[in-house]
């Protein structure tokens, strides 16, 4: 793989990484409702869905998708109810974001948090038409597949990580100077917006191959 095609990989998925979504603004949340060291399992999470995701797209799973509209049916109501749920515990919160930040963290906490981070992500269907889409463009048919696909997660992972990381700490940061009331309606906001993002989702339409 050329160095110019993997700085051309970089740059875009920066892009696409940055522009909020599902996984950044559950960092953003966890990082407020937290605080960042509480909410690095959450960007585990994600970070593990970016290899289940690229290494599904590697083995034709992301074709199957795009060429099957049962299959990206079933994935599509599936992210559309969980991204649902959250948005409504979130909007029914009542205050838990001041309350989690006061309390320790329970035995099961970050796993809670793994898990709601990585199924937001492998029950998205725009991530596998995305990286089939996406992926292609910058894979050397004559080279190594494998080897190619790797280094491109490795890399879509890293960026996914510090970018989750950023909206993390600004989660944090912002959570610090809030009034109690605003800490609440910052928590029901983000529930708002994975709602919206639901709704998004419902409509999204497979284009046919």
């Amino acid at each position: 793989m050329q160095t110019s095609a993997l700085i051309a990989f970089a740059f875009v998925a920066f892009i696409g990484i940055a522009t909020p979504g599902p996984t950044v603004l559950l960092a953003f949340s966890n990082g407020s409702r937290f605080g960042v060291r509480r909410a690095l399992p959450g960007m585990a999470g994600a970070v593990l869905s970016d290899f289940v995701l690229i290494g599904a797209v590697a083995i034709g799973l992301g074709a199957l998708l795009a060429a099957s509209e049962f299959w990206f049916s079933v994935v599509k109501w599936i992210g559309v109810a969980y991204l649902a749920y959250l948005g409504v515990l979130m909007l029914r919160s009542g205050g838990a974001l001041d309350s989690a930040l006061s309390q320790a963290p329970a035995p099961t906490e970050g796993r809670r948090v793994f898990v709601k981070a990585f199924l937001v992500a492998v029950t998205n269907p725009k991530g596998y038409l995305f990286f089939t889409a996406f992926l292609p463009q910058f894979i050397d048919p004559a080279g190594p597949q494998f080897q190619q696909y790797a280094i491109l997660a490795v890399v879509f992972a890293m960026l996914d990580l510090c970018i989750m990381f950023g909206y993390a700490l600004l989660g944090s940061k912002a959570t610090k100077v809030l009034t109690r009331a605003a800490a609440r309606w910052l928590d029901r906001a983000c529930g708002g917006v994975l709602l919206a993002l639901a709704g998004s989702l419902a409509f999204y339409r497979r284009v046919p191959a």
